[in-house]
């Protein structure tokens, strides 16, 4: 895991654990998929009480170093010395030879845990994990789908309960949509026509910036309060998406209905029962928010155009001579 450094490390002291989770939760996710840029990484630093976080490149956390929650995007990652809370790879192997006192997650790299280190609470990973013979794991080892899973239950009673729930609950948001908003469905088809390009980049531009706008509110005193509430509302925003999707996949599949109702129930059937194969449902779920955020925004958009652009006067009446 050996490399050249790059130089300016993104860090911030965040205070909290919910500043933590907000840089874990929206920056990572939003970054790993768009891809990492140029290598921005860190610096040396022997000063305690310092979050770490590197956009690409290595993290390395040496010997003589303590700091407090770290995170990288995508690169490698090598703890000799002390994570006080969260160490969190996203894409990139992981060493640790030293101590990470809170969990150690690690969703897309292999893992090593070198005899001797600690872990305090619990490892969670993609791949199974290489532990040698005298390191400490205090918590407990999981994989990271049965992680994310909320713990319901193991296996694939756990992943039929959620499908189950979240089905239940987009057909209730779907149904109360059109029913207070009658409007949306010919909006949304339109734009599910004659948009689908610009309702791509649309719904990618906000699935990733909605994340990151919010994180770099929570940067600022007077922006805190509406980062974390905008984070507490992205599941709800992505999960407003994935309903707006299943109107514009219900009516492009039934085109000649005129039932609001008919096309969403189409498309819920559809969508939701593609949800049952593994892994094709997440990525779908991914795809179909992204999509319906952009749906929604370019209904939006034109709607309010119509609105706001004036109607064409007609022309004054040609005076009538008088004979």
């Amino acid at each position: 895991m050996r490399g050249d450094r790059a130089h300016g490390a993104v860090r911030c002291r965040t205070g909290g654990p919910l500043s933590t989770l907000g840089s874990i939760v929206g920056a990572a996710i939003v970054l790993v998929a768009l891809g990492a840029g140029p290598a921005a990484a860190q610096e040396d630093t022997a000063s305690a009480d310092r979050d770490q976080i590197v956009l690409t490149g290595e993290l390395l956390i040496a010997a003589k170093d303590t700091v407090d929650a770290a995170v990288i995007l995508d690169g490698p990652a090598r703890v000799d010395g002390t994570v006080q809370e969260t160490l969190v790879v996203l894409n990139g192997d992981a060493e640790i030879s030293g101590t990470v006192q809170q969990d150690v997650v690690v969703l897309n790299g292999e893992v090593v845990v070198r005899s001797g280190a600690e872990i305090g609470g619990d490892l969670v990973t993609q791949s199974t994990p290489e532990v040698e013979e005298g390191a400490t794991i205090r918590g407990e080892r999981s994989n990271v789908i049965t992680r994310f899973d909320l713990d319901i239950a193991d296996g694939f009673g756990g992943r039929i309960w959620w499908w189950l729930a979240y089905s239940a609950s987009v057909l209730i948001l779907g149904l109360l949509l059109l029913a207070f908003a009658p409007g949306l469905f010919p909006a949304v088809r339109e734009a599910a026509t004659n948009g689908i390009g610009s309702s791509i980049g649309w719904g990618f531009g906000l699935f990733f910036l909605l994340p990151i706008g919010s994180v770099l509110l929570l940067i600022t005193l007077v922006g805190i309060p509406l980062g974390i509430f905008t984070l507490l509302a992205l599941a709800f925003l992505y999960t407003l998406g994935y309903v707006v999707a299943v109107i514009g996949l219900g009516s492009r599949l039934l085109r000649t209905t005129q039932s609001r109702f008919v096309a969403f129930l189409g498309g819920w059937v559809v969508l939701r029962l593609l949800a049952l194969i593994p892994f094709v449902g997440g990525w779908l779920w991914f795809l179909g928010s992204v999509w319906g955020l952009g749906l929604l925004a370019v209904a939006i958009r034109r709607g309010h155009a119509g609105e706001t652009a004036a109607p064409p006067q007609p022309l004054p009446p040609m005076p009538v001579g008088v004979a």
